[in-house]
């Protein structure tokens, strides 16, 4: 049964969000490696990454994923860290809406986008698509301790039109 995102909202992650995170890890990635609350911990105490909850009235959180900001001014980049949404939740658009909430974290920032994907998880390989992600390559064996092949993608930037820059 899918449950509909009706009401789900998207807010920041926070450190009393770990535990539910880590047994939604453990359920989504049992076969590889999934992040243990100290791994959690770390990520949001990065200065450069941003984590966000998808909150059901219903269920609490539901899903999160998070980004790191990286480069420097004049090179600068993103990397997708996680997505993650309850298996009973999914293909009702939690998925996409943090997805989204990422992107704009990624375009406010400047710069490439990229991420890894195993090469068997085409829903989220489709959704990477739908946003001009592109496949750059195959890291074998990246996940671990399975053993399975990621694909690392990448949107990159658009250039800006002539018409559209500010010129002084």
């Amino acid at each position: 049964m899918i449950v509909p995102a009706a009401g789900v909202r998207i807010d920041p992650l926070t450190s009393d969000d770990i535990p539910d995170c880590v047994v939604l890890e453990r359920l989504l990635f049992a076969g590889d490696s999934p992040w243990t609350d100290a791994a959690f911990a770390g990520e949001l105490a990065g200065r450069d990454t941003r984590y966000f909850a998808a909150r059901a009235p219903d269920a609490g959180l539901v899903g999160y994923a998070g980004i790191a900001l990286l480069g420097s001014a004049d090179a600068r980049e993103s990397e997708i860290r996680t997505i993650a949404v309850d298996p009973r939740r999914r293909r009702a658009g939690i998925g996409t809406r943090l997805f989204d909430t990422l992107l704009a974290e990624a375009d406010r920032h400047g710069g490439p986008v990229f991420l890894e994907v195993r090469t068997d998880n085409e829903p989220a390989i489709a959704l990477y698509r739908r946003y001009r992600f592109d496949v750059l390559g195959v890291r074998k064996r990246y996940y671990q301790p399975s053993g399975a092949d990621a694909y690392t993608m990448c949107r990159p930037v658009e250039p800006v039109p002539l018409d559209e820059r500010s010129v002084s």
